[in-house]
């Protein structure tokens, strides 16, 4: 079966091609139609002349999202997209769709999350569920040239990893247990068996958060490494987020470009050692007056470019009472881009004076919130490592710094753009008579823990490792301004359908 990313290699051959009707438009005698059948989308054009009687009056009966098949003539176009063009000679409807939900008009974002089993036919989700698909396979390719050993950790869990997140609890025969909110523990025992090991699977946490960094149900990857230290672990989570961005670049040009993503960040990135800094640097840079003076010329861009935005809505609407049908749906999209571009920057004018009042009054030995790490990484132009944290804000596993025991050598990496983490992870401690203690200091049940501490108590060493969260990534890569976006099915606080 032909499929329309091989239509290139076929020009001026006979080709029949299987899918939906993504857009159409009719003038006189001629039938144009966006077909999309999952690998691209390409335009097919159904003549009055070139067709029989019955299959044209058939043909305009088509809908959006009507199924069929088009058999026809593959030219170059290159004004259509993929610049290859089907000139259809016979067509065999398989269904035809009847008011299909999602119109090329605007809809809000709640409609849309209603109708996700249905949204991901557009071309925006489907540019990103194929980058996901990309960086998911890059990852285990990373993973597997590296010589590590994919594993899996159980999703039921009888104790939290860290004690702080809060968990989703469910009945389990005549127990309680939990659903996972880290593979790492586990991930720990396998590294002990084969030296180098990741995970990858889903991840569940109870926290009631509505923000556009967080969702409840994510997937993670969970490498964890013996005989590994901070430097090495900071290094291999360079090299795995190198590794996936150059595939990115490399495969799914088209579909950064159907999201028009700006491909400079992610060039860099690819190519240039991240900045590395220390917590307690981080914590100067926030409290500089040069960050100060950066938010304030970032609010006054802000207010030019809605006064910008507001002009050119203004000029597109006086143009659109006249404009011809085809440049009302180029006005239409516009429209729309402007509206939700001006939604973020009010938001962003919200916001700036709030960051600017933290920023300044951040005081040494707080974690870093969504608003820092944003401040952090606005400016950069590839990912920033933030290493050695204060001891008090991260997990009871974290080793110390033997050079300063307040500090843990624990590690984030914040993705640019305003982005912030994407990868967390430290050294682990290897003392049992230190991790004893330090689970004790954090009131958690000792004996639960007998499992993990014969780690320690058999064969004990140095090791490393760290939690990349997917869905952050595909939002940092593709440019998305919510998490929704970066999984088929998002689970958020309040939604759990479709």
């Amino acid at each position: 079966m032909t499929t329309i990313d091989q239509l290139s290699s076929l020009l001026n051959q006979t080709v029949t091609l299987k899918g939906w009707v993504y857009r159409l438009r009719q003038s006189k005698g001629l039938l144009f139609i966006e077909l999309r059948d999952g690998s691209g989308i390409c335009q097919s054009v159904i003549a009055e002349s070139d067709v029989s009687p019955q299959q044209w009056v058939e043909a305009t009966k088509l809908k959006q999202e009507s199924s069929v098949e088009f058999t026809g003539l593959c030219v170059a176009d290159a004004r259509s997209e993929g610049g290859v063009e089907l000139q259809v000679q016979s067509l065999e409807i398989l269904q035809v769709a009847d008011g299909y939900p999602i119109t090329p008009k605007e809809h809000g974002t709640e409609f849309l999350m209603d109708h996700r089993h249905l949204w991901l036919r557009s071309k925006r989700q489907w540019a990103i569920m194929r980058i996901r698909h990309t960086i998911i396979y890059a990852i285990h390719s990373y993973f597997h040239k590296e010589g590590f050993i994919h594993m899996d950790a159980p999703i039921f869990t009888g104790n939290p990893a860290e004690g702080t997140t809060t968990l989703f609890e469910t009945e389990y025969f005549d127990d309680k247990a939990y659903l996972t909110q880290s593979g790492q523990l586990y991930g720990e025992a396998m590294a002990m068996a084969h030296g180098k090991i990741y995970t990858f699977g889903p991840t569940f946490r109870a926290e009631k958060s509505k923000t556009r960094r967080h969702l409840t149900e994510f997937w993670m990857i969970e490498p964890e490494m013996a005989f590994y230290d901070i430097d090495m672990t900071m290094s291999l989570a360079e090299g795995l987020l190198q590794s996936v961005i150059k595939e990115v670049l490399a495969t799914r040009e088209h579909e950064l470009s159907i999201l028009g993503r700006s491909l400079d960040t992610l060039k860099a990135s690819a190519s240039t050692p991240f900045h590395r800094m220390s917590y307690t640097e981080a914590v100067e840079t926030l409290k500089s007056e040069e960050m100060a003076h950066q938010l304030d010329a970032m609010l006054a861009s802000r207010h030019d470019e809605k006064a910008q935005l507001r002009s050119e809505d203004d000029q597109l609407k006086q143009e659109s009472g006249s404009a011809k049908k085809w440049r009302k749906v180029q006005i239409e999209q516009r429209r729309k881009e402007i509206l939700e571009r001006i939604a973020q920057i009010e938001e962003d004018i919200r916001n700036i004076p709030v960051w600017k009042e933290s920023a300044a009054t951040f005081e040494w030995g707080r974690d870093f919130g969504g608003s820092d790490e944003t401040l952090l990484t606005m400016n950069q132009d590839r990912p920033t490592i933030v290493h050695r944290y204060p001891a008090a804000v991260k997990a009871f596993y974290m080793k110390r710094d033997p050079q300063d025991d307040a500090l843990a050598l624990a590690l984030d990496v914040l993705a640019p753009e305003g982005y912030g983490e994407i990868v967390g992870g430290s050294q682990r401690e290897e003392s049992y008579d230190v991790l004893v203690d330090r689970i004790k200091a954090h009131d958690l049940d000792e004996e639960a823990f007998q499992w993990y501490l014969d780690l320690r108590r058999y064969g004990t060493v140095p090791h490393a490792g760290f939690g990349l969260g997917l869905e952050r990534t595909v939002s940092w890569i593709c440019g998305l301004s919510h998490l929704r976006e970066a999984i088929p099915f998002p689970r958020l606080m309040g939604r759990l359908t479709p």
